[in-house]
């Protein structure tokens, strides 16, 4: 019992360390007082002026394109990069393969954007919106190997068999039969590039140039000089965004678990009847 009592006020204590800021944030936004430490009333003045402010807007957009498209090609870089780790299990360069896909785990993101920032001047590439794009997919495609990974792990390769057996050819029974049964971890591994995407400062700001300025650098540069509430306004819109995401990920995922469960058991009920 005491340990129960225990653990619960351990992780209420976690909770509340992690979400109160949140919640702080989201208050404050509504602030009518150019003091973002002191309430001076309910207001939405700060949402009108953050859609006023060009700056801010221009580096929300920046972000969500970079977002949408690093975790795009994240996602479909990673789920072959996972298939080719967990199918193909013994060819040449394997672990160097391996490694060079679990390396932007461990490494210290500083590492990663200062060897992305040399690699782009060496080639003469200019900095810009593209090289923010390409510095994303670097480190997010490794998230969603990990997790399409853990999911083909445990994936039932008789389906597979029987779809070939039956003479589906084998790209259309990866599209037919493997992927729709991995789609919910694909959807996981999406949602955690992109945030992953979202939340970035230490990469992109060495990967970006002239007009790709993303909004956690431009919230950082105002940081610096004083936080107003227009930044707590947008942080809050972004924070609902990630949530209504979230949440419709969550959705989606169990429709698809559920069908699934339901496919499979008509099949069984198909092959006793036979």
């Amino acid at each position: 019992m005491k340990s129960r009592k225990f653990d619960i006020t351990v992780l209420t204590l976690g909770f509340a360390f992690l979400y109160i800021p949140i919640i702080i944030l989201v208050v404050y936004s509504f602030n009518a007082s150019k003091l973002v430490t002191v309430w001076g009333g309910f207001s939405l003045q700060w949402y009108s002026a953050m859609w006023s402010n060009q700056g801010l807007m221009d580096a929300a957009w920046v972000t969500a394109r970079v977002g949408v498209l690093s975790a795009t090609l994240g996602t479909i870089l990673g789920t072959l990069a996972a298939l080719s780790l967990v199918r193909f299990t013994r060819f040449p360069g394997r672990m160097l393969f391996s490694g060079m896909i679990y390396a932007p785990l461990v490494m210290p993101e500083v590492i990663t954007g200062l060897s992305l920032l040399l690699l782009f001047v060496s080639v003469g590439v200019d900095r810009g919106f593209w090289t923010v794009v390409i510095a994303h997919t670097t480190f997010t495609m490794c998230y969603v190997a990990i997790v399409v990974q853990s999911r083909l792990l445990t994936f039932d390769r008789s389906l597979e068999e029987a779809a070939q057996d039956l003479g589906c050819p084998p790209v259309k029974t990866f599209f037919r039969i493997t992927l729709p049964l991995i789609f919910p971890a694909v959807i996981a591994g999406w949602m955690l590039a992109f945030t992953l995407s979202l939340d970035d400062l230490v990469i992109a700001s060495f990967a970006t140039g002239p007009g790709a300025t993303t909004l956690p650098i431009k919230i950082y540069s105002q940081v610096r000089l004083g936080v107003t509430p227009e930044i707590n306004a947008i942080c809050t819109i972004l924070i609902g965004l990630v949530t209504l995401g979230v949440i419709f990920a969550s959705i989606a995922s169990k429709r698809t678990e559920l069908q699934r469960i339901r496919d499979e058991h008509f099949a069984a009920k198909g092959a006793a009847a036979a």
